[in-house]
C-alpha cells in the first residue's frame, strides 16, 4: 500500500484546510487509516483514525469537535478536514494505514506511512 497525503499549507489562526490521503496498490487489505502529525521538536503525536470498511473514528481531545476525519471509499482517499485552527496545529501530518489494527492511537500499529504534508498556521 503506497499513500500520498497532500493539502497542507499556511493559513491564519480560525482558518481552515482539508489534508487528503490517497491509497493505492493493493488497498483491499486496508482496515484502518489515520492521521498522524509531528511538531518541530515533538514527538510524533496520533490525530484522528477512522475504520476503512465502516464508520468508526477517534480523535485526541485535543481536535475533537475542530477536526473531521472521513474516507472517500471509491477514490481510496481519507480526508482530514481541520476548523478553527491555531498555532498549535502547525506540524507535519502523515497519513498512516493497517491492515490488523491493534491500538488506534500508536504509530506502531500501523504498517504503511504517507510522506507527510507541513501545515502551518500563523497568529
Amino acid at each position: 500500500v503506497q499513500l500520498q497525503a497532500s493539502g497542507g499549507g499556511l493559513v491564519q489562526a480560525g482558518g481552515s484546510l482539508r489534508l487528503s490521503c490517497g491509497a493505492s496498490g493493493v488497498t483491499s487489505s486496508v482496515r484502518f487509516m489515520a492521521w498522524f502529525r509531528q511538531a518541530p521538536g515533538k514527538e510524533r503525536e496520533f490525530v484522528s483514525a477512522v475504520s476503512w470498511s465502516g464508520g468508526t473514528t477517534y480523535y485526541v481531545d485535543s481536535v475533537r469537535g475542530r477536526f473531521t476525519v472521513s474516507k472517500e471509499y471509491a477514490k481510496n482517499t481519507m480526508y482530514l478536514q481541520m476548523n478553527s485552527l491555531t498555532p498549535e496545529d502547525t506540524a507535519v501530518y502523515y497519513c498512516a494505514a493497517t491492515a490488523a489494527l491493534t491500538n488506534w492511537g500508536v504509530g506502531s500499529s500501523y504498517g504503511y506511512w504517507g510522506q507527510g504534508t507541513l501545515v502551518t498556521v500563523s497568529s
